[in-house]
């Protein structure tokens, strides 16, 4: 925010890196109420979008969204969010009451834009937020359509939390002479946020969960899967381990996913079981625990995940539990981040429990470093069996 927040002010199109959890709602945001409240015809019914906000999934949409109204709430501003999956006419009646600022997802605009309900030709600040994200969600080419709709002359906004060629090419065709701001190292994950592997079985992973949230008595955890027939399987196993779990993924209905992420957030479900479309954006207080019950394909998708904890300075706990099958994508992760993530075996679920003490997991090799601690360097809650930190 104190890097970016001046040149955004300045009317200079901008290119943001930063890690998640870092604060880029607020940094893109309050610049933009200030620019757009400078204007003397604020307030003037029927008016076309002046800021358009783009994100790539509903859940980061209705927070922006949220935080917009937040931020803005003694100016003479009007803000309205548009999205899929929820009925398309109260979109249209505050499209009509008059919009200065505009946050979509972009398939939803284009079904305004086609429908004729949406004016984008004076929109003066584009912001793209978590463009990566975006671009891994095959949006290029709504994002494309949506170009040609708004006036050549605007300032662009471009926050991503990886940088890749794709998000390059992206921006050199959107951004004039950016500014270029990044705050952290390119695809790092937080360094609030301790990170352990736990070797386990694939048949035993839902086994050692449980073990875990009961053992460490977690009241909230994030756990993320690889596809969406597996969230809603292990929600249900988890309820019938007595633990108050609940799932969310694209197929879910768009009320059903709100309902699951609010009562996440206020504490009446335990356990929120994810695909990845929870990975990005979604800001949930000081949530102290991540769990990877499947790693991810994509590596870059695991900081994502685990930035979800440790955000905004808040310290937080980050587990994967790895089979055998999985070694090849936790190298390939650990090769993102440039280091060894610490394994720590937890005691009665070893992947081999017929092999000698003194070998190693399957696959895991020994490192004589010691383990990640948690806050005010105690040994994180939860952490069972060996205190010795192994890695692949």
């Amino acid at each position: 925010q104190a890097k970016t927040i001046p040149v955004i002010l300045e009317g200079r199109d901008v290119l943001a890196g930063a890690q998640t959890g870092t604060g880029k709602t607020a940094a893109f945001t309050l610049p933009m109420l200030q620019l757009l409240s400078a204007d003397s015809n604020i307030g003037a019914r029927g008016r076309a979008p002046r800021a358009l906000v783009l994100t790539p999934t509903r859940e980061l949409a209705a927070q922006v969204a949220e935080s917009v109204r937040t931020y803005g709430k003694n100016l003479r501003l009007n803000s309205a969010v548009v999205f899929g999956g929820v009925g398309i006419n109260p979109q249209i009646d505050a499209l009509r009451r008059g919009v200065d600022i505009l946050v979509a997802t972009p398939g939803r605009l284009l079904d305004h834009a086609g429908q004729g309900t949406v004016n984008l030709s004076k929109v003066e600040i584009l912001v793209l937020d978590e463009a990566d994200r975006m671009l891994d969600m095959g949006f290029i080419h709504d994002i494309k359509r949506i170009m040609k709709l708004l006036p050549g002359k605007r300032q662009n906004l471009l926050f991503s939390a990886t940088y890749n060629d794709e998000v390059k090419r992206l921006s050199d065709g959107i951004l004039h002479n950016p500014a270029q701001v990044e705050v952290a190292r390119r695809n790092t994950a937080a360094e609030t946020v301790s990170q352990v592997v736990h070797p386990v079985g694939q048949t035993r992973k839902r086994e050692l969960l449980s073990h875990l949230i009961k053992e460490g008595d977690w009241k909230q955890v994030l756990v993320f899967t690889r596809t969406k027939h597996g969230a809603n399987r292990l929600a249900t196993q988890l309820l019938t381990d007595g633990i108050n779990s609940t799932a969310i993924h694209g197929n879910k209905s768009q009320a059903a996913r709100t309902k699951a992420l609010a009562d996440f957030k206020k504490g009446s479900v335990r356990i929120l079981v994810a695909t990845d479309i929870a990975a990005r954006g979604l800001d949930i207080d000081s949530l102290p625990h991540v769990v990877n019950f499947d790693l991810p394909h994509v590596a870059e998708d695991y900081v994502h995940r685990i930035g979800r904890t440790g955000r905004a300075g808040a310290s937080g706990m980050a587990l994967s539990l790895v089979a055998h099958e999985e070694r090849d994508l936790l190298r390939g992760i650990q090769k993102l981040l440039g280091r060894d993530i610490p394994v720590v075996e937890v005691d009665g679920f070893k992947q081999d429990s017929g092999r000698a003490p003194s070998q190693t997991p399957s696959g895991f090799k020994q490192d004589r470093r010691p383990h990640e601690t948690g806050s005010k360097g105690r040994k994180p809650s939860g952490f069972g069996g060996r205190p010795s930190a192994r890695s692949f």
